[in-house]
């Protein structure tokens, strides 16, 4: 899911900087470059902003030192609320497991042109793509949940949704040995449709390429010759439970 408005089809910018002067100029030269720009004034903001559904982003560009939550825990976090792309700004060399832990990072000062460049040498390298960026939970789902039913209940629908999750891909692995291409379909149906109700859109979206045959193998002629327990989707789902883990983490602190 990405929220894109802009007619150059550039991706949604979250910027995360608590210095005004360095904002407003960074946020100004993204905006003249066709980039539609957000900005917070500090991590916790910015996790409200996306938590509401008032920033979808498509790239999180976050600086380097900030008080409050920043670093490594700001990146953590925002990967659990987000599947943007994110991307380190700084005025000197940031520590290198902040480097490790971002997808890109941009000395300052830079332009738009550099921002570009470096999507478009993650997409090349098989790197996360923000311009396909998608929430992990659907906020106004979660929402409405929130509004039908206590805390603890909206926990539990989410933990079962993850457990659920590694129990289909337990059973699909197994389908999969078997070349039981129609369990596996179901199993994909039943993923799709479970996630979709609770918001959890990431998981659906692949539930969904599961049972639309994501998994199937074709020959020459169109006929099914076996089944990919390799295949990408499988990872992407097993990652999606983990967003959803560090999901239930962060909203629903113990």
């Amino acid at each position: 899911m990405l929220d894109l408005v802009h007619p150059n089809d550039h991706p949604t910018v979250l910027l995360i900087d608590d210095d005004m002067v360095s904002r407003e100029v960074v946020a100004t030269v993204l905006t003249m470059g066709g980039y539609p720009v957000h900005t917070a004034v500090d991590g916790e903001s910015a996790l409200t902003m996306i938590g509401s559904g008032e920033c979808v982003p498509g790239v999180i560009l976050m600086d380097a030192q900030m008080p409050g939550l920043s670093g490594t825990a700001l990146i953590e976090q925002l990967r659990a609320a987000s599947n943007a792309g994110i991307v380190v700004i700084s005025a000197s060399t940031p520590p290198a497991e902040l480097g490790s832990a971002a997808d890109g990072v941009l000395l300052k000062p830079f332009m738009p042109a550099d921002l570009t460049a470096l999507l478009e040498r993650r997409a090349a390298k098989g790197g996360h793509d923000p311009h396909r960026a998608e929430l992990v939970v659907n906020p106004e789902t979660l929402a409405q949940l929130r509004d039908m039913m206590p805390e603890a209940a909206v926990k539990q629908i989410y933990e079962a949704i993850v457990a659920d999750i590694d129990r289909r891909l337990t059973a699909i692995q197994a389908a999969v040995e078997k070349n039981d291409a129609a369990e596996v379909r179901r199993l994909g149906h039943a993923i799709k449709g479970g996630c979709a109700m609770a918001g959890a859109a990431q998981a659906a979206r692949l539930g969904a390429l599961i049972e639309e045959g994501a998994l199937e193998v074709t020959g020459s002629k169109g006929a099914v010759n076996h089944l990919d327990n390799s295949a990408p989707v499988l990872e992407d789902l097993r990652a999606a439970a983990e967003n959803l883990k560090r999901m239930l983490v962060v909203e629903f602190p113990s």
